[in-house]
């Protein structure tokens, strides 16, 4: 697999080149469809935007609004194709899509067990979303197997507990994602309305915030305003100084309202949104962006990470606001809260407090560490033991 920076590079060639560039979105869900419809309003000719999935048909139905209603806006601009016929558990399958579409982006927003937030049923009864981690990395697990075998350079990003999930799949010497979207990307945007209020700044993108954290403190603060006792990395500066304000404050005003259903997965397909497109801006306009994302590199956690494209090459690399000791240390703390003690060797490891909450609420046993050979069978003991008993209650 190559490094990040040379798959960028790769795009760069293109974008330079006038070549199009595709985007492949695997699953066309609610996060898939909320994404391709942001992309299309991009109305950018060079790209190229492919759904990947199983049922071309019902696919084609989604395409086929989405393509209407950027028309009626005057956005249609960007090439649209729907490869049908895949299968997410069947590597052969993604292979093929793989090498048929040849891809500079790959998306995965496909879910295993679709149609439900599995923190609707963790988080009252575990306070913890970590015990899902197996039913995440499944799928990503087979796109970065057909990924490596069909030796595909594209800029890749998971959309589901990637905070875990990557680190998983290095850890057990697999081809993994290069970034993981969602978490602090939807803390940020709280944290700026409420400075934005304090100081009377009007342009939200005036307001530089460095945010480390993983899934679990983007839930516990936007739920609950608080950190739960862990001391988190945050920085907060206008026009390069650092503001004087009180973080705790900052962390209260993120619980905001908001609703509980699909419609928040808007935010989810705007973090992969502001990662495609702050690549294509950190090229095409030769600058320097900051994103935050979770599980770049394999690093457990999420962190704020640099696309620079200001020199000959592109280079990616951590924001240097901190050490990357104090930013995995931070993570560790953080993700801990989560029920996930550690990855490592290729196994993901639950906390004793997780195993014996889940023995507690709902009568089931899982194992303390996972390989991630094994991950099917953990994932069909947590749906078969513990989702579809509470759905039917």
């Amino acid at each position: 697999m190559k490094t990040l920076n040379e798959k960028l590079n790769l795009l760069k060639k293109k974008l330079d080149s006038g070549e199009k560039v595709t985007i492949a979105i695997f699953g066309l869900g609610s996060v898939g469809c909320y994404l391709l419809d942001y992309l299309v309003s991009l109305a950018d000719p060079q790209l190229r935007l492919a759904i990947v999935g199983r049922n071309a048909d019902k696919m084609q139905q989604d395409v086929n609004i989405i393509r209407t209603a950027a028309a009626i806006r005057r956005q249609l601009r960007s090439e649209i194709i729907v490869e049908g016929g895949c299968d997410f558990q069947d590597v052969s399958s993604i292979e093929t899509a793989l090498n048929k579409i040849q891809p500079d982006f790959i998306v995965n927003s496909s879910r295993l067990y679709s149609g439900l937030k599995y923190g609707s049923i963790s988080w009252l009864n575990l306070r913890a979303y970590g015990i899902w981690a197996p039913m995440s990395a499944l799928l990503g697990k087979n796109i970065m197997e057909a990924y490596e075998k069909s030796g595909c350079n594209a800029v890749s990003i998971n959309t589901s507990y990637s905070d875990a999930v990557i680190p998983w799949l290095k850890s057990a010497g697999m081809a993994y994602f290069d970034f993981g979207s969602g978490n602090l990307n939807h803390l940020i945007p709280r944290m700026k309305f409420y400075v934005a209020e304090k100081f009377g700044i009007s342009n939200l993108n005036d307001i530089d915030i460095t945010l480390v954290a993983s899934h679990f403190h983007d839930v516990v603060i936007s739920k609950e305003g608080h950190t739960e006792g862990v001391k988190l990395l945050l920085s907060i500066k206008y026009q390069g100084q650092e503001l004087d304000i009180s973080h705790e404050d900052v962390y209260k005003a993120c619980a905001i309202s908001m609703p509980t259903d699909q419609k928040r997965n808007m935010m989810n397909a705007s973090s992969n949104f502001d990662i495609i497109y702050s690549v294509l801006l950190a090229i095409r306009e030769k600058k320097t962006v900051k994103i935050h994302v979770p599980g770049v590199d394999g690093h457990i956690g999420g962190y704020p990470f640099i696309i620079d494209g200001t020199g000959e090459t592109v280079k990616g690399y951590m924001a240097p606001d901190y050490s990357l000791e104090q930013m995995e240390q931070v993570n560790r703390n953080s993700i801990f809260c989560d029920g996930i003690e550690n990855v490592e060797n290729g196994c993901l490891v639950y906390t004793d407090a997780l195993l014996e909450k889940v023995r507690e609420k709902f009568n089931a046993i899982i194992p303390k560490r996972v390989p991630l050979s094994e991950a099917d069978t953990v994932a069909e003991l947590l749906i078969k033991g513990i989702i579809e008993p509470s759905l039917k209650n």
